[in-house]
């Protein structure tokens, strides 16, 4: 009989954050949607195979024209402006994480300090790839994109393969255990 060692991680518990960002308190920053309930999710979190390939890198949020957005979490805006004709919020997080939102309405400018339901702006317009007004709402860290539902708990458990073995199975069987997957669950069988 197999048994499966399978790791949650989201890593939304900053590291020892800069000072100049807004406290906390201890644990892990809360984090929220960044538009109000009815939470509608259009389309949602589908990575390429490979980074030149077409996907989608975040989540389509249902939304209003002129409807508030917020601040998924605490941080400092890293961009606020335009790309391509298209409104651009961008918020770096402690332990490496960056939101980004589009299309929005700037209210807040580049280096400014956010807490988490903060407004940063509002929904501006409606973009080309969605068929209703909606809100693209981003996750990465570094290079990698993550699924920006992972931090509300909204995801869809997806076993992935993963790379390195860190754990065995009874009958010696190493798996591929993430250590802090972001959001993403996954194991990988591997044969030794």
């Amino acid at each position: 009989m197999w048994t499966l060692l399978a790791t949650v991680a989201l890593a939304a518990a900053p590291a020892a954050a800069p000072a100049a960002l807004p406290a906390t308190g201890p644990g892990p920053a809360p984090w929220v949607w960044p538009l109000p309930p009815p939470h509608q999710v259009l389309a949602g979190f589908a990575p390429p195979a490979h980074d030149w390939l077409p996907g989608h890198r975040g989540a389509d949020l249902a939304a209003d024209p002129g409807e508030t957005v917020v601040a998924a979490g605490a941080g400092i805006v890293a961009y606020a402006g335009t790309i391509a004709g298209v409104g651009v919020v961008a918020i770096r997080h402690p332990g490496g994480l960056e939101t980004t939102y589009e299309p929005v309405a700037r209210s807040v400018r580049t280096g400014q300090v956010v807490r988490a339901g903060e407004r940063i702006g509002s929904v501006a317009g409606r973009l080309r790839h969605c068929t209703q007004t909606c809100l693209h709402w981003g996750l990465r860290r570094g290079p990698t994109y993550l699924n920006p539902l992972a931090l509300v708990g909204e995801v869809q458990i997806r076993l992935l393969p993963l790379l390195s073995p860190t754990a065995r199975s009874p009958t010696g069987v190493a798996w591929a255990v993430p250590a802090a997957a972001a959001g993403l669950i996954g194991y990988r069988r591997v044969r030794r």
